[in-house]
């Protein structure tokens, strides 16, 4: 029995589309809920940017992104443990710098930096000097005084050791001659209840820390190039004679046996999030600066920030 043209061409349409359809299926990203691993303690600015990121993702993908905390040795615990999940993009996990570039050039955290495979980077919390609405501080010229004249009785607060914060705390002493005493914290949100609680004098934290606790806590100066548009009444470093311009950068990775295909996807997910003018909205108010790094930059953006790093990972040796 002989088909027909259009019989014929029946059957390859519809050998084509299932074709087609297993082919999207095979690339569909993700097909399940997908567990989004924190380094760091609930509360902090990691865990907070993925509560904002949980619904769009859904909107997005159609799936869950389920937030979990794995905290410990400012975020070296879970950082070595990524790349012994399985890579199929249904874990992923939340990155640092200066961490995952400090941490290995001045110790043994249990993984290198080449071990982490970023696929995006979105935001940026410039560092900022903070102390309790209470405190006698109102100046920065006043830590600098009392950091200078008893050298080592004022502490400082920070998250984590060869982070953001601890490398802000070296910056500022090597700039003004002061000498205070860094105390790390397991997270932002521990960094906040130490200075609240009186456990410091100061606290290196973000724009994110001022904007949340609000008339709890007083900004003495930020390091930015600019002043922060949320807090026009507070100076820069940059203005009081200080050279300090940084802070945190944060990301998204995966384990490195994660197909190409699936790291394009994801990368491509957040930075939809990152475009959407809602979430970036929410996400400035909160004090946040938004950045766009996506897997394809991320070689040249993380050979640019290592080079940044390594005289301050000098300094820092002495002190580990």
């Amino acid at each position: 029995m002989m088909l027909g043209s259009t019989k014929i061409r029946q059957i390859l349409r519809a050998a084509t589309a299932a074709l087609t359809m297993s082919a999207s299926a095979a690339l569909a990203y993700p097909d399940g809920p997908v567990n989004y691993i924190i380094p760091f303690n609930a509360g902090g600015e990691s865990d907070i940017t993925a509560r904002y990121q949980q619904p769009y993702f859904k909107e997005l993908t159609g799936q869950d992104m389920i937030v979990q905390y794995l905290p410990g040795a400012g975020g070296a615990q879970a950082w070595s443990g990524l790349n012994g999940y399985p890579g199929d993009g249904m874990t992923i996990m939340g990155t640092n710098l200066p961490h995952i570039i400090l941490q290995p050039m001045l110790q043994d955290p249990g993984y290198k930096t080449e071990d982490i495979t970023n696929v995006y980077m979105f935001h940026f919390t410039p560092d900022a000097l903070l102390v309790r609405s209470e405190s006698p501080f109102q100046t920065v010229q006043d830590v600098i005084d009392a950091a200078t004249q008893d050298p080592g009785s004022v502490t400082a607060g920070g998250t984590g050791t060869n982070s953001a914060n601890h490398v802000a705390n070296q910056v500022f002493m090597n700039e003004t001659g002061a000498t205070t005493t860094y105390i790390p914290y397991s997270g932002t949100a521990a960094t906040e209840s130490g200075l609240l609680g009186g456990e410091v004098d100061v606290l290196w934290g973000y724009t994110t820390v001022a904007a949340r606790q609000a008339d709890t806590v007083r900004m003495l100066a930020v390091a930015t190039e600019e002043r922060h548009p949320l807090f026009p009444d507070v100076p820069t470093f940059k203005e009081l004679g200080i050279e300090m311009v940084g802070g945190a950068y944060r990301g998204i990775a995966v384990p490195s046996s994660t197909p190409e295909d699936v790291r394009q996807q994801l990368s491509d997910v957040i930075g939809k999030i990152n475009a959407d003018p809602e979430f970036r909205k929410r996400m400035e108010a909160d004090g946040y600066a938004l950045i766009d790094v996506p897997y394809d930059q991320m070689d040249d953006f993380m050979a640019e920030r290592g080079a940044a790093y390594e005289k301050v990972a000098e300094q820092l040796k002495t002190q580990n």
